[in-house]
């Protein structure tokens, strides 16, 4: 488990056990495919002087844990705001999407503004990762150290951790900030789940990550919250945090159903 993709050239990349969600080992999490996308928007045509400050993945159908290429183009040109959008396909076949607006970065004497509180201190270390019974934790959620400040994956109600990757998302190279934040953010649901997850199979179908700023350090934090509704569906929202403060917001849709029988 060196890395989650191995680069095969031309966009292509192999896929490892480590990008492999909770739910099966043959299926991603969301982290990894976000991340992948992400490094697809921020290596597309860049521009000095921008950043990419908000992406949202659509995720088309289970990824498969396997061999994967990504494509990326310019929707929108611009010098101070432009659209960029990723794509990620499996033989042939679209399995996930992402867009992002990348921005010019606002001048340096601007004042900075937060309404956040700080995230909780980094703790030195915490019990185990809780999961529940049925999970699969011998990928993504094995490659992520984990330090729960509240809450925990099996246990419903919403949660606080710090976390950073124990690989690199391709091997050979540093991860960026924005590649830090996207592989993390998709945890949300599972961090912040007010709904017991084996009762209820709970699906996001999007991942919207927006920073005010990037990142810094390895170490994020996030404190996440879900909300259900019958007749409806669910919403769950996370703040993201490091050790200098509130950098960003995560939003995700999810769909919520009785788990298959049999």
């Amino acid at each position: 488990m060196a890395q989650f993709y191995r680069p095969l050239g031309d966009g292509v990349f192999a896929s490892t056990p480590a990008t492999a969600g909770a739910w099966s080992p043959d299926a991603q999490h969301g982290g990894p495919v976000a991340g992948l996308l992400g490094r697809a928007l921020e290596r597309h045509d860049p521009v000095p002087g921008t950043r990419v400050a908000r992406v949202t993945v659509e995720i088309l159908g289970p990824v498969p844990v396997a061999t994967l290429a990504v494509t990326a183009r310019i929707v929108r040109p611009g010098r101070r705001v432009a659209l960029l959008e990723a794509e990620m396909t499996h033989e042939g076949r679209p399995v996930a999407r992402a867009t992002g607006w990348r921005i010019l970065a606002a001048p340096e004497r601007l004042p900075a503004v937060s309404h956040t509180p700080a995230p909780p201190p980094l703790p030195d270390s915490t019990p185990p990762l809780m999961t529940w019974a049925s999970a699969h934790a011998d990928g993504y959620l094995s490659a992520m150290e984990w330090r729960v400040v509240q809450g925990a994956f099996g246990q419903p109600g919403p949660g606080v951790t710090w976390a950073r990757a124990r690989v690199p998302l391709v091997a050979g190279e540093a991860d960026t900030p924005l590649v830090r934040a996207l592989v993390l953010a998709d945890s949300a649901s599972g961090i912040g789940s007010q709904l017991d997850l084996t009762t209820w199979l709970i699906i996001n179908t999007d991942l919207t990550v927006a920073l005010h700023r990037d990142p810094v350090g390895e170490w994020l934090c996030m404190g996440a919250a879900l909300h259900a509704s019958p007749q409806g569906s669910a919403l769950c929202e996370a703040t993201l945090g490091d050790g200098t403060g509130d950098f960003g917001r995560v939003l995700q849709t999810l769909l919520v159903d009785e788990p298959p029988t049999g």
